[in-house]
């Protein structure tokens, strides 16, 4: 970035003497007599009145905006600093402004949501990404081609967010950040901008084209040499407003492009409109050569549909983002010394008790305290059936309260919320893209320039034999060849098929995992809290002879707490069913896999498998091991409590398995899928587990690095594997498959490595987003393969001469239209309509039970 201002002696140094007693160029208020504010503006010496207006012209000059002087409509105001638009770029350095919208996520590294203004096909994507990355201090931007949501990550040791916003200003672009309303506002604006330009160049077209149909038949039948020089004057003075208004985002984006030497899906299209109406201009005003105003209105008339139509399916795409941006409540009813009062829920803080009423949404993540209900979790799960919720459960911002009052304490606020963590995740995998798409991309940016190459070489092959007809086909290559199919053809479907997820209560977290999805051969299952409910309630209690059962709770409950696997959480909850006083978690360790330790009272104890305990406490007791081969034969899972030398004690947990395990195991079985179980639970619970399920391949007793070294296996024998799994000890194995998928219910670890995360916790949903991932390929394909065939076949017609202007325009146009149709396809897949039936089966089955 350039400094912004430069001290005063060295502008006076370096300006030319410029004649006293002109205006302002700034202000237009009168400059004195031998002024010294004098700078270099637009590549012109000019004279302002005051430092104040010579400051502001600098800034404005070096922070590459010097098109507001070429386009404003009155001087400015006399200004002691920049012009507001300026001015309040350095408001969002301030750290109460940047709270809302920016969130720190390491030591200097910031994150901020930004809304870009002007985006209008993939390759303003391509453009503003690619030069942001080159901005010293900036570490990573990954813009969002449906919502026009760029996030932005920055080194603030090395460069202020103002200054970012201003690097955008720079290539024609604005930013600002992201606001849900402000969104939809300027949405809405460029909506109604595009309705008047299309209305505008409809209503010119209707008539030029009427004014065509008689100069056609005039030529064939007979017409007036005057009558014929007036209709073509009459079509200039309609096609006049078509193409300086309705045509006017296109050449901006062209001298965008042009200037930045990086042309874009604008550029031919520019030059196609310009050519066809300069030549038309001179055919009138000559008398001589054919005019093609009808093509030049049809053309503009033709591209801003497809563009409006794309416009409308990118916000039908965002509207889940849009939903879940808009779910929180502006006020909640905040409890204080005995009376509650309605308050800002931007000043709530975690600890603060509120009320939520029946009916009303529950504004921020929060414990239940006191009242049981039944709480709507269908806008993130996508199930319709309320969960009850009782003391102790935890609740989420933005679900809603169906029936009893609760007194809740909050948890989390801000960017904290599950609510917000979703939409970025959600909002990350539609910005990030598939390997696919960065093959398109490459390839839509060379064929740009290899078009002109051939329109010019086309041009000069013609000329040699038709002077005539040789500019006419130039203008048909460069219109008919304009590769916004190919641009298009992969963000149109990825963004339809990530919002069809979301509305079924499937989060994609990442660009590739729906193109990854597309390729699965195994499904790898992790058996509790993912085949299985993951509801663990404790069956039996074992302490040692020696001991004392509510001794043995305290430790356990202790330790438990060092956790957040399954069965540690419902040991938890039966010392809190039971009374049980548990203490504070204190400093210990946690094991993935196998269990908890910590020292307490001087000495080391041990929570979690048998084997693990019996590191420090010894061999198991031989009464004990009757009772142990029972319990593992019906399944239960064990878990011990030891010290050094002495067993304290034994829980048998029993969990069942999800309603709709064997119909998921079955559906992927018929679709072809192999199907695996890794479970670090003992054998005898998997067996039953693999035997009720149907599941023929599976694992017991494996540690996360055994898990991973399983998983390694079937991808070296060249299975593609989407793992599933909800615990810490499932983080290295989702991060090791190809493309894994975290239950709602899982933790946060697991949702980290997670490539998709089930929220609906449907186990249905899987077989019903792998048909959807690969529909989602196959037509992303299909678009590729229409995009590259279409112009395989078009330019060479074109370049012989078959293919007039007007048959050019129309074919781009309706390329355009039928890419974006075929993606809308996945809006309504078959995939989800299968899995919607699906899921309401069971709720019926589950209903009847």
């Amino acid at each position: 970035m350039k400094t912004l201002s430069a001290s005063a002696a060295e502008r006076t140094a370096t300006a030319a003497p410029v004649a006293a007693g002109e205006a302002c160029f700034h202000c237009g208020s009168p400059n004195p007599a031998g002024s010294p504010y004098r700078a270099r503006v637009d590549g012109q010496e000019r004279e302002f009145c005051c430092a104040g207006c010579q400051a502001v012209a600098e800034a404005i000059e070096q922070a590459g905006l010097g098109d507001y002087y070429r386009y404003r409509t009155k001087p400015a105001d006399r200004a002691d600093s920049v012009p507001e638009f300026l001015r309040n770029l350095s408001l969002y350095d301030e750290p109460a402004v940047q709270k809302s919208f920016v969130r720190s996520t390491g030591e200097h590294v910031k994150e901020a949501a930004l809304i870009l203004e002007g985006i209008t096909c993939a390759a303003c994507v391509w453009l503003n990404e690619r030069h942001l990355r080159t901005v010293p201090g900036v570490l990573d931007v990954t813009i969002n081609y449906s919502t026009q949501r760029a996030t932005v990550r920055w080194d603030d040791s090395q460069i202020k967010l103002s200054e970012i916003i201003a690097a955008v200003a720079a290539i024609g672009y604005r930013a600002h950040p992201f606001d849900p309303g402000k969104r939809e506002q300027v949405m809405e604006r460029e909506r109604r901008g595009m309705l008047r330009r299309l209305f505008v160049a409809g209503l010119g077209m209707a008539q030029v084209m009427m004014l065509a149909v008689a100069l056609y038949a005039g030529d064939y039948y007979g017409i007036s040499p005057d009558m014929a020089e007036f209709f073509r004057y009459v079509s200039l003075l309609f096609t006049l407003p078509v193409a300086l208004y309705s045509g006017w985002p296109f050449l901006v984006g062209a001298w965008r492009d042009l200037r930045r030497l990086q042309p874009g899906m604008d550029v031919p299209v520019s030059l196609g409109i310009i050519a066809a109406f300069a030549a038309s201009v001179w055919a009138t005003l000559s008398g001589q050569g054919p005019v093609y105003y009808d093509t030049v209105t049809m053309f503009i008339f033709l591209l801003l549909g497809a563009r409006f139509l794309e416009m409308s399916a990118r916000r039908k795409a965002a509207h889940a983002l849009d939903v879940l941006s808009r779910v929180i409540p502006a006020l909640a009813r905040r409890e204080r010394e005995g009376t509650a009062d309605w308050v800002p829920v931007a000043e709530i803080v975690p600890g603060d008790m509120l009320l939520v009423q029946p009916g009303e949404t529950i504004p921020l993540d929060a414990e239940v305290v006191e009242g049981c209900s039944d709480v709507n979790e269908s806008l993130l799960t996508g199930e319709s059936r309320p969960v009850p919720k009782r003391p102790g459960a935890q609740v989420i911002g933005g679900t809603v309260n169906e029936d009893g009052p609760l007194r809740i304490r909050v948890l989390r606020v801000g960017e904290d919320l599950v609510i917000n963590g979703i939409a970025r995740l959600l909002e990350r995998a539609q910005a990030e893209r598939p390997p696919i798409a960065y093959l398109a991309d490459r390839a839509s940016r060379w064929f740009v320039s290899i078009v002109l190459l051939l329109a010019l070489g086309a041009g000069l092959w013609w000329y040699q034999i038709d002077p005539v007809r040789a500019y006419w086909i130039v203008v048909a290559v460069l219109v008919v060849t304009c590769p916004c199919a190919l641009g298009l053809a992969t963000p149109v479907a990825v963004t339809a098929a990530t919002g069809r997820l979301a509305r079924e209560g499937v989060v994609s977290t990442r660009g590739h995992a729906l193109e990854s999805m597309a390729r699965v051969t195994h499904v790898v299952f992790d058996k509790t809290g993912t085949l299985s409910e993951g509801r663990h309630r404790v069956r039996h209690v074992l302490p040692a002879p020696d001991g004392d059962e509510a001794a043995l709770w305290t430790v356990a409950a202790a330790l438990a707490q060092l956790s957040e696997h399954p069965l540690s959480l419902a040991l938890l909850a039966h010392a809190k069913e039971r009374g049980i006083a548990v203490e504070p978690a204190r400093a210990g360790r946690n094991v993935p896999g196998s269990g908890m330790e910590a020292t307490r009272d001087g000495e080391v104890q041990r929570l979690g498998k048998l084997d693990f305990v019996g590191e420090i406490a010894g061999e198991l007791p031989a009464d004990w091991r009757a009772l142990v081969a029972a319990w593992q034969a019906e399944g239960l899972s064990l878990v011990a409590v030891g010290r050094h030398g002495a067993w304290l004690g034994l829980f048998a947990l029993g969990d069942s398995l999800r309603h709709e395990a064997r119909q998921t195991v079955a559906d992927l079985q018929a679709a072809g899928y192999e199907v695996w179980l890794l479970s670090g639970d003992h054998a005898g619970a998997v067996a039953l587990a693999a035997a009720d399920t149907g599941v023929a391949h599976w694992r017991a007793g494996l540690r996360p690095e055994d898990k991973l070294a399983q998983l390694r296996a079937l991808q070296a024998a060249g299975a593609v594997v989407c793992m599933v799994g909800d615990g810490v000890n499932d983080g290295p194995v989702l991060a090791g498959a190809q493309v894994s998928m975290a239950m709602g219910a899982g933790t946060a670890v697991a949702h980290a490595g997670a490539d998709m995360i089930l929220l609906s916790n449907q186990l249905q949903q899987i077989p019903a987003t792998l048909q959807l991932a690969r529909d989602t390929l196959r037509i992303i394909r299909q678009n590729l393969g229409w995009a590259v065939g279409y112009n395989v076949i078009s330019l060479p017609l074109a370049m012989t001469g078959v293919l007039t202007p007007w048959m050019a325009a129309i074919g781009m146009s309706a390329s355009s239209l039928i890419v974006v149709a075929n993606a809308m396809r996945l809006v309504r897949s078959e995939a989800g309509e299968l899995g919607a039936a699906r899921q309401g089966t069971l709720l019926k089955e589950r209903r009847t039970a």
